[in-house]
């Protein structure tokens, strides 16, 4: 559904006009936000997205880390998988990974982590070329491009019901604005257990969690296999 759709819809199910009910401008205003709220509300399959950059244009912070910024328009923390010259990068929790670092200042592992919109990697990996990233991002205005709920129509009911609940706000209509806000959180909602349940059909590959042993104390998971039995 496009920007002009959703228009079209939210004007003819409220029996509205642009003329005498609400400005062109602020319904497109409404429309900008609802999709940004839908957009926003999951972390959907078709929010995430791929960015790549040079190696070489990371900076070196003072502390000695190599750290390149988040890309504009994506979620904080969202980075889930980062990769260098094609050669995977595994993602530590921030304190862990400076600790790590402090007490194996040469160590060449394969880490990096994130914090303050900044992810951080070990400049002594023994990696270069294309760094590329994947995560999640919250779309920009919608112009009059498609919306992400791109053959989600579930999504687009959402954006239209929670466009009409912000119509109906600004006319000082509050039970119907919370009924629709409610219908589109709820359709949000469903569309998200559908996914989910697609989800569980991805299979692991056959050597997913062998030979790493659990640290019951610290959390997570131990590389090594020593000691296994």
């Amino acid at each position: 559904m496009t920007k002009g759709e959703i228009k079209i819809q939210t004007l003819v199910r409220g029996g509205w006009s642009t003329t005498y009910t609400i400005t062109d401008t602020n319904l497109d205003l409404f429309i900008d936000k609802a999709h940004r709220f839908a957009a926003a509300y999951k972390k959907w399959p078709f929010t995430e997205g791929r960015v790549s950059t040079t190696f070489a244009s990371l900076a070196t912070t003072e502390d000695g880390y190599l750290e390149g910024n988040y890309p504009e328009g994506w979620k904080s923390d969202s980075i889930r998988l980062l990769k260098i010259g094609g050669k995977q990068v595994d993602k530590k929790e921030f304190y862990k990974f400076t600790k790590f670092l402090e007490d194996n200042a040469t160590s060449t592992d394969r880490i990096f982590s994130d914090y303050g919109r900044v992810y951080y990697i070990n400049p002594n990996i023994d990696v270069s070329g294309t760094v590329t990233a994947w995560g999640q991002y919250t779309p920009a205005s919608l112009v009059e491009n498609d919306t992400v709920f791109v053959g989600e129509d579930e999504g687009n009911e959402a954006i239209i019901e929670m466009t009409m609940s912000y119509v109906y706000r600004r006319l000082g209509d509050d039970n119907n604005a919370m009924a629709h806000e409610i219908t589109s959180r709820r359709t949000l909602d469903e569309l998200w257990i559908r996914i989910q349940a697609e989800q569980y059909g991805y299979q692991v590959t056959p050597d997913d969690g062998m030979f790493k042993r659990f640290d019951v104390l610290e959390g997570g998971t131990i590389d090594t296999n020593e000691n296994q039995f």
